[in-house]
């Protein structure tokens, strides 16, 4: 896969990752099973997101042998 579509793959993956991570930290806090301190856009979700990129981007580089 060229470069530039592997970075636009990654980046969406990013995007959505972090608005699905954002989403259930969201509901966690109104189901009241996540401490009231996990705020929405804090560093868990940055860095579960950025992992998931990370993965993404990995995967997509990967030449067939």
């Amino acid at each position: 896969m060229p470069d530039f579509i592997a970075a636009l793959l990654t980046a969406a993956t990013f995007c959505i990752g972090l608005m699905a991570l954002n989403a259930l930290t969201r509901l966690g806090i109104q189901w009241q099973i996540t401490p009231s301190d996990l705020a929405e856009g804090g560093m868990v979700q940055y860095a579960g997101a950025l992992a998931l990129a990370g993965m993404t981007w990995r995967r997509s580089l990967r030449r067939p042998v």
